[in-house]
């Protein structure tokens, strides 16, 4: 009797599972980092956004330099969540890693609750559906990256399952839409899948003309302060990475053939365990249109927009950054058709343990796979643009005006005035940012003292310029051909 009080006693709440899970994940990525070369961030536009919170929380301004606002942070509202890091004296990485955690905590626990209440059989007392949210490697990738992206996929979930499970809360699910777009400006895709539920779920048009109108209130009131933030600061309705990058890679991503272009973003959605949930994903959907579930066939209307919009403008580069937030609703729909098939009596035996085995062994072989190249990624960030932008620091006059591709790391680093390259926080460049005899003429014409820049991206540029420093460490993994370097333009 004993025995089993003991046994009936040790019960562990599944939420509390899951914040344990998403803590190991995390920590897994910063330890393998750390054991490789260093803890740091992937991207150097995590940096970006680092310049832009610190200068909030330590001077109150929203600028990339001191004294000049701009619009360059495409993520205001996760900005302003890093800028909290710096009042604490937490940042740059302590807290950023935290919240990363704290995200990815909520997207696994949301997913499980979805799930416990989508498949009546579905009652573990392990959440499975949680862990493999946990350790799914983009979105643990993700939570480490200091970027948005995994808020931006959390929003997006959110949503779109309210949608699935028939919520008709269309105030609360605008006004998400419209937090959404603080987030990341295709957020405002998400009026799509609401509207075209709301049309054809309600019954009368008077019912349907009320949720249309709540959506579009809830909608409104977030993003007219969000359009009037961008017109105070650029001008422009949309931050200016919402023009720039689309121009960068407009001519370098329509030159790539039709193939190229598709397998190279197949190759994201088939480089996870999500290949091996297909079969589930489909089946859940098949049921799903058999039901009418217009909230599910809106959520797949919408995920195959969302990504071909990226397909037509922008290359999946970085693990396919951009596109990773509509991954944890695809995910979700797999779990879903995997539990409702493995937990069915008519289920051959066999597969009910085959299956849930290869999700789970695909889940963890990419996690140390991924874990690893969050490393290399790293370390590539580490030695090109950190150790440059410490090198500038020490060497370069902090009145000089530095002409950069790569603003982030920089940015934060030194305080010298710049010319972004990029267009971030130049937007003038923009027109013509792939030119380079206009970008020569306007960096003669702005005065500009350095030139820091990847030779292989501006060849012209660079042409007959001698480098004053070249990036690198001596620990070189990665066998870099082409260094950042710093030449005189003057």
């Amino acid at each position: 009797m004993k025995q089993n009080s003991i046994a009936s006693n040790w019960r562990v709440e599944p939420w509390t599972v899951i914040a344990i899970a998403t803590l190991l994940a995390v920590l897994f990525y910063l330890i393998v980092s750390e054991l490789i070369f260093q803890i740091g961030f992937p991207l150097d536009d995590t940096w970006i956004h680092l310049t832009y919170a610190r200068n909030l929380a330590e001077h109150g301004e929203w600028a990339f330099r001191l004294g000049d606002h701009s619009a360059g942070s495409t993520a205001p509202l996760w900005t302003a969540l890093l800028a909290i890091g710096f009042l604490l004296k937490l940042g740059p990485y302590v807290w950023t890693y935290l919240l990363g955690w704290v995200v990815l905590t909520l997207l696994a626990a949301q997913a499980e609750n979805v799930a416990r209440n989508l498949v009546a059989a579905y009652r573990p007392r392990m959440p499975w559906v949680g862990l493999f949210f946990a350790f799914e490697w983009h979105l643990t990738w993700s939570a480490v990256s200091g970027m948005e992206t995994l808020l931006h996929g959390l929003i997006l979930f959110v949503v779109l399952s309210a949608l699935i499970s028939g919520s008709r809360r269309y105030l609360a699910l605008g006004l998400l839409t419209g937090l959404s777009v603080w987030v990341r400006p295709d957020g405002l895709t998400l009026l799509g899948p609401i509207l075209f539920t709301a049309i054809l779920s309600e019954g009368s048009w008077p019912l349907r003309g009320r949720a249309l109108f709540k959506t579009m209130i809830g909608f409104g009131a977030i993003f007219l302060p969000y359009l009037l933030f961008n017109l105070a600061l650029s001008g422009n309705p949309m931050p200016n990475t919402f023009y720039a990058k689309q121009a960068e890679y407009e001519v370098f991503w329509l030159s790539k053939s039709l193939e190229e272009r598709m397998t190279s973003y197949l190759w994201q959605f088939i480089s996870s365990p999500f290949l091996v949930l297909i079969p589930g994903l489909l089946a859940w959907l098949i049921k799903n249109v058999r039901a009418r579930n217009w909230g599910a066939m809106a959520g797949v209307i919408w995920c195959f927009g969302y990504v071909l919009i990226y397909f037509m403008r922008l290359p999946p580069y970085q693990h396919g950054r951009y596109i990773i937030p509509v991954l944890p609703i695809l995910y979700l729909w797999g779990m879903l058709g995997l539990f409702d098939f493995i937990l069915s009596p008519k289920t051959n035996p066999r597969l009910k343990v085959v299956w849930p085995a290869l999700v789970t062994l695909l889940c963890l072989a990419f996690g140390f796979i991924a874990a690893r190249q969050n490393a290399y990624d790293v370390y590539w960030i580490e030695s090109e643009m950190v150790v440059t932008a410490k090198w500038v620091e020490q060497n370069i006059p902090p009145d000089a005006l530095l002409a950069v591709h790569d603003i982030g790391a920089l940015g934060y680093f030194v305080q010298n005035p710049l010319v972004d390259m990029a267009g971030l926080i130049t937007p003038d460049v923009v027109p013509f940012i792939r030119d380079e005899s206009r970008l020569a003429e306007y960096l003669d014409s702005s005065s500009a003292d350095y030139l820091i820049v990847f030779p292989p991206t501006y060849p012209q540029l660079t042409s007959g310029l001698v480098p004053i420093f070249t990036a690198g460490l001596e620990f070189d993994p990665l066998q870099i051909d082409d260094d950042l370097q710093v030449y005189r333009w003057k």
